[in-house]
This record gives C-alpha cells, sequence and structure tokens, in this order.
C-alpha cells in the first residue's frame, strides 16, 4: 500500500486530508510539526509526502532542506501545501527540491490529482533506474568474465604446456611462451586495478570533503612530461607508434601527475583499440584561458548519439558485431578523474569516420 506523509499543524487539515487519503486507500500518517515529520519520513520512508510551508519551530523550507541532505529520504517525491500565492516562495520551494505546490484551499480532486501525478512520475523514474541496473547486469555478465577469462586461459593454458612439455621445446618457443604468460598477467592486472581505481573514484565522488580535498591539494603537472612518456609508450604497446601525432602545448595543470597519466593512458588505450593500423592517433593539448585543453582524436568505429549519451562502466557497443577487448571502465574513469578536479570530459563522433575526446582540466 502506498504511504503517504502528511506534515501540517492545523489539526482540522491535517485530519481532513488523512480522512481522504484513507478513503482513497492510501496509508496515510500524519505529523503535526517539521521536527516530527522528519523523523517520521527516516523511519516510515513514505511514497509521497505533503507539507505545510507555514509551521511554527520548523517552517516548511526547513523540513524540505533537512529531508534532502538525508540520502534515504533525498528522492521522496513533496509537494507543499501553502496559503501563500507568492511567486518567490515558490521558486525559493522548487530551488530547495519540492516537486510541487497546492495553494490552500484546494479541492480534493486537485489535491489527489497532483498526488497521483508525482507518484507516476516517481514509478516512472525508479522503473528507468532499474532498467539502466538491469542493464549494467547483463553487461557485467557479458562484459567481466570474458575480460577474466580469457587472461587466465592464456596463463594456465601456456603454463600447463612448459609444465608438461618444457624438455621438447627449444628456447625460442619457450620465450614466446613466457611472453604470452607476461603480456595476460600484464592484462589481468590492469583489469583488476581498473576496477579497484573505479570504485575508489567513486567513493570519492559520492564524498563532499574528499572531493574538496582533492581539488585543494595544489598538486600540479606539467603537461608535456606527463603525457608524452606515457602517449609513447601507449602507442608502442598497441604497435601504433607510426600512427601516433602528438601537438601539445606545455602548462601546468591542477592535477596530479599520476592521474593525467591516467587519463591519457585509458583515451590513447580506446583510440587504438577501435581504429585501424595506418591511420593517425592525435593528442592535441592548449591554454585556453584558466583551462587546459587537451583532446584525442582517432579515425575509427565512432560513436552515435545515443551510444555516447549511454557511456558507462562495463558498457560495451556492438560486441555481438566486433570482437574486442576491454571492459568499458576506461572511458568512465577518465571521465570521472576529470570531472574530480573540477574538470569535465565530452565526446564529439561520426560513426566511421572520426572520434575525439576532449578533456578540459583547470590550469
Amino acid at each position: 500500500m502506498t504511504k503517504i506523509l502528511v506534515i501540517e499543524d492545523e489539526l482540522a487539515i491535517r485530519e481532513n486530508i488523512l480522512e481522504l487519503l484513507d478513503a482513497e486507500e492510501f496509508e496515510a500518517l500524519g505529523a503535526e510539526n517539521g521536527q516530527i515529520g522528519i523523523q517520521l519520513a527516516a523511519e516510515i520512508l513514505p511514497d509521497l509526502i505533503l507539507c505545510d510551508v507555514m509551521m511554527p519551530e520548523m517552517d516548511g523550507h526547513g523540513v524540505l532542506t533537512q529531508l534532502r541532505q538525508n540520502p534515504a529520504t533525498a528522492t521522496i517525491p513533496f509537494i507543499f501545501l501553502t496559503a501563500l500565492a507568492d511567486k518567490t516562495d515558490t521558486r525559493k520551494g522548487m530551488q530547495l527540491g519540492a516537486d510541487d505546490y497546492l495553494t490552500k484551499p484546494c479541492t480534493p480532486g486537485e489535491l489527489l490529482t497532483a498526488i497521483h501525478i508525482r507518484l507516476e512520475k516517481q514509478a516512472l523514474l525508479q522503473q528507468q533506474a532499474q532498467k539502466k541496473l538491469d542493464d549494467l547486469r547483463q553487461s557485467i555478465t557479458r562484459s567481466l568474465p570474458h575480460e577474466l577469462r580469457t587472461p587466465l586461459n592464456g596463463i594456465l593454458g601456456f603454463s600447463q604446456l612448459l609444465l608438461h612439455q618444457s624438455e621438447s621445446l627449444d628456447p625460442c618457443d619457450i620465450r614466446e611462451m613466457a611472453e604470452q604468460i607476461y603480456l595476460s598477467g600484464q592484462r589481468l592486472y590492469r583489469l583488476i586495478q581498473n576496477f579497484l581505481l573505479y570504485a575508489e573514484l567513486e567513493l570519492i565522488a559520492n564524498n563532499t570533503p574528499r572531493v574538496e580535498a582533492l581539488r585543494n591539494a595544489d598538486e600540479m603537472s606539467a603537461v608535456k612530461s606527463a603525457i608524452e612518456p606515457a602517449a609513447t609508450q601507449q602507442a608502442k604497446q598497441a604497435e601504433r607508434l607510426a600512427d601516433l601525432q602528438l601537438e601539445l602545448q606545455d602548462s601546468a595543470v591542477m592535477i596530479s601527475s599520476k592521474h593525467l597519466t591516467k587519463i591519457i593512458e585509458e583515451l590513447l588505450d580506446n583510440a587504438f583499440k577501435f581504429s585501424p593500423d595506418g591511420t593517425p592517433v592525435t593528442v592535441t593539448g592548449k591554454a585556453d584561458g584558466n583551462r587546459y585543453i587537451l583532446s584525442v582524436s582517432d579515425r575509427g568505429r565512432g560513436m552515435t548519439a545515443e551510444q555516447i549519451a549511454d557511456i558507462g562502466a562495463y558498457r560495451q557497443f556492438e560486441r555481438k558485431l566486433y570482437e574486442q577487448q576491454g571492459s568499458g571502465l576506461g572511458l568512465t574513469i577518465a571521465k570521472r578523474l576529470a570531472e574530480l578536479y573540477g574538470g569535465q570530459l565530452t565526446i564529439k563522433s561520426a560513426p566511421q569516420q572520426e572520434t575525439t575526446v576532449r578533456v578540459t582540466l583547470p590550469c
């Protein structure tokens, strides 16, 4: 049964609303002041809250502010009941996160209509969130086991050959197998490191003091000295050194050298992975006022606008059509790192033509 909390200091109004809601088969609960309403909301987690604006001790704006600061109650639909029709008051409530405003006195029909609209909207949002969660589960189910199993198969297969046939193998074969074991181990290690880094960044992003500490750490990086060696190494690993083009204007940016290097590694890993050999992969960088703009461009598969909007961890597109490596974490990690330092990451892409990933960081 849908639970609705009514926070109203006037007894007659509160009881009238509760009776109406009971008649409509809602589970209705009342609170005679804002403080009790906040406590009840945290305890019962109602599906919707109706709250008067003008109340003694704590008004409706104070109630809404506290509820939005609590993760457990932050997303509960909230409708103000007010005798004030002032636009300034309405705007203030909306800025605090109110979902609707009803002016008292209102008819039972108006009240019920507002309630049903908010409940339907909340149900739609929950459906969308559930769909995203289901899509994420499917993406993890498809990509992560493959990414774990592939390098493990290489390690186990080649090591088994070495164990059982080492006496009949020549040194060149042994060396080649050892190299494959090493490469498989590197791939597995990178996947684990990215998973741990992604989890750490998500925890930081949801902790405001940690974000502020990160941005106020006064860590600076020289662009050229951080990016050039990392880009060159990434191109060598992809055997695409001849395709790499660097056009970097040097500057100091407000990000740790480790994290700046990580951003360029992940962006170049994607650029080399999803573009054909022999096509250029260009890294450009220039200062623009108090911002530094870093761009990585390739002439590969590209992405549609829908795919760009749907980018996230463990998301891979068209995996059924293309055999590819990767868990989809790299681009998400680069985006999160840029945002944590007060920057942003944007993508422009024309399918089957060109993709440019642009990272803006504070100088």
